[in-house]
Formats: structure tokens, C-alpha cells, sequence
């Protein structure tokens, strides 16, 4: 049943996410500097991060900026390896590392012991800092979201992207990144207000879709993708921009519908060069890049680092997926199928 009313719950707690952000760093900078401290004297060997949905595309975001940037190698759990097969995961020199809104799927949590136990450094990145999650690992660090009621969540994903960042930044001991992370609200307060109507227009009768971002970039492409087939019934996939000229590529022809994110950084050139080859191709397109960049039409802010411009993008994006979804009929804080909590095991 669509909302005929212009304030969804989804788009009200998308425009929390600057206070969101702002609150975290007032609340936990302290805990997340002593948490950089511990892994530098630890120096750890292997990191796993545990996540499903949205926090699996927030804890891919901080295991890439790990790999970028501290050459640390970061594998996303199958938990199924802990709860179906009982696999005997060594644990010595282990850093675990999870992200969950609500922090209560069992399959998020078992790992979580079985680590805790094991000796293993463990942490949690949760909304709810009494969730039987938080309760499982060793270090806990709550989003400050605020009550997410909405089923797409929106300000907690901002939270676990900038959670994922303060690790690194702490980590790294590096204080560009840790003031760009701090001057963030303001950035996001811009970017949630930035102009993507051209999507909602665009995308209204779209029934498929790609969504294209690559390395920092990527983590937002999927993030996307899964709001797409959330809120608006569309079947959506993301690639990275590499990935998407193999295989998939076959598929994209006259009107195929294209979102691509192209904020700053090494990945940019590509796939500003991938959205004009699809545009002569007669894709239909949606660029997501600096304002001033030829084919534009979704603006995106730009922060005061470029490593943080996609968190900007996804802030821009769920206001327009709001629409999109009302547009079609739908209504964005209630999916077809889904509830705010799942739990699996």
C-alpha cells in the first residue's frame, strides 16, 4: 500500500544520519582511540568481519580502507562456517569484527563467542549496546543511530560506514582522516538535501538494474542495490566497474538503466570512462559525481576527504530511493516480506 504523505519514517531517520555521526564522535572518540592503540601493540595477523544485509556492505567499506591503507588482509565471515559446519577457526592472533543494527540474529552472535572464547580480539559495531551481539564480543562500540523504526534502514548504515572509518583512522593514528570524520555532519547536512530527482524520473517504470561503483566506491554500489530491491521492487545488481565489463556486460544495450557512482579518488577515471562508453551505447544513465563533472546528474558533496565521498553519496541516495519507491507505489518503511529485525541462523 503506498504512503501518500510526503514524511516517511525512512526519509526522516535518513536526515538523522549528520546527528547520527555527530553523536558518535562525542560519545566513543576516546574508546575508538584505545581500540587503534590495542591493534597497533597487537599487530594482528588475520581480521574476519561478521555481517549480513546493509552491515555487510558497511563492514566491506572498512575492510577495503584496511587493506588501502594498513595492507592488512580482511575476510567476511560465512558464519554457516561457525553454526552449520563447526569449523575449528584458529583463533590466536584473530581480530573479529562485527556490524549489526540490531544485534540480535543468532548467526551474528555464535561466531561471536565462539571468537570471544577462542581468544580472539573481539568487537561490535551495534545500535543497541545491550544486544545479546554487544553482550557476545569484547569491545563495543554503539552507533548513536537513535531508534531506527523504519525497515530500510538508513542512519545506522551511515553510522556503521563511519564507525568502519574511525577504526581506521584510530588504527592508523592518522589525524587527516580522524578531522575529516569529524567535519562529516556537515558534509552529510548538504548531501541529504542535494538535487537526484533525475533518478526518481528515470527510474519510475525501471524494472531492472545495474549499479556500478569500484573500490571504496563499491561498498555504497551494493548498498544501493539492495535499497532498490527493498523499497522499490526493482531488480537491481550491483559490479564493480571492472567486474561489469565481463559477463554482465552483455546484457546492457539501447535503455538499459545505469547507476554509476563516481566519487574521487584512483577508481574515478575508470568509471567515468565505463558511463561514457554505456552512454554511446544508448544506456540510460545515472552519474553520481562531482557537480562539475561532464554528464552529471546526480551531484554529489564532496566531504574534506576523498576516501569518505561515498558515505556523502549513499546519504544523497536514500532520499531519492524514498521517492522512488513512493513513485511506484510502494511504501518504503514497510517492504513486502521483511521486518526491521531478521534472525538466521
Amino acid at each position: 500500500m503506498r504512503k501518500d504523505n510526503l514524511t516517511t519514517q525512512m526519509l526522516v531517520e535518513a536526515r538523522e544520519a549528520p546527528a547520527a555521526v555527530a553523536r558518535q564522535f562525542a560519545e566513543s572518540d576516546a574508546t575508538y582511540r584505545d581500540f587503534g592503540a590495542l591493534l597497533r601493540a597487537r599487530d594482528p595477523g588475520s581480521l574476519l568481519t561478521v555481517a549480513r544485509g546493509s552491515s555487510d556492505h558497511a563492514a566491506h567499506f572498512m575492510a577495503y580502507l584496511i587493506m588501502a591503507r594498513l595492507g592488512r588482509l580482511v575476510t567476511s565471515l560465512p558464519m554457516s562456517l561457525i553454526t552449520l559446519y563447526q569449523s575449528k577457526i584458529q583463533c590466536e592472533g584473530l581480530v573479529s569484527m562485527a556490524f549489526s543494527q540490531s544485534g540480535q540474529s543468532p548467526d551474528l552472535v555464535a561466531p561471536m563467542r565462539f571468537f570471544t572464547d577462542g581468544g580472539a580480539t573481539t568487537a561490535a559495531f551495534v545500535n543497541d549496546p545491550a544486544s545479546p551481539l554487544a553482550k557476545a564480543a569484547q569491545w563495543v562500540f554503539p552507533l548513536h543511530a537513535g531508534v531506527e523504526k523504519s525497515v530500510a534502514a538508513t542512519k545506522s548504515f551511515i553510522a556503521q560506514l563511519v564507525a568502519g572509518a574511525h577504526v581506521v583512522a584510530a588504527w592508523q593514528g592518522n589525524r587527516e582522516l580522524h578531522t575529516a570524520l569529524q567535519e562529516l555532519p556537515e558534509a552529510l547536512s548538504s548531501a541529504v538535501n542535494a538535487d537526484w530527482s533525475a533518478g526518481v524520473e528515470m527510474l519510475k517504470d525501471a524494472d531492472r538494474l545495474f549499479v556500478i561503483g569500484r573500490g571504496t566506491g563499491l561498498a555504497v554500489a551494493m548498498e544501493a542495490a539492495l535499497k532498490f530491491k527493498e523499497t522499490c521492487a526493482i531488480q537491481a545488481e550491483a559490479f564493480s566497474g571492472a567486474e561489469v565489463e565481463h559477463g554482465p556486460m552483455a546484457l546492457i544495450g539501447e535503455d538499459y538503466p545505469l547507476l554509476v557512482f563516481a566519487p574521487r579518488g584512483p577508481a574515478q577515471a575508470g568509471l567515468l570512462a565505463l558511463a561514457e562508453k554505456m552512454r554511446l551505447r544508448g544506456a540510460k544513465l545515472l552519474l553520481a559525481a562531482p557537480p562539475d563533472t561532464p554528464g552529471c546528474n546526480l551531484p554529489l558533496t564532496e566531504t574534506t576527504h576523498a576516501e569518505l565521498d561515498p558515505i556523502s553519496v549513499i546519504q544523497s541516495f536514500y532520499p531519492m530511493v524514498e521517492a522512488l519507491s513512493r513513485a511506484r507505489g510502494f511504501d518504503p518503511d514497510h517492504p513486502r516480506y521483511l521486518a526491521k529485525v531478521t534472525r538466521t541462523h
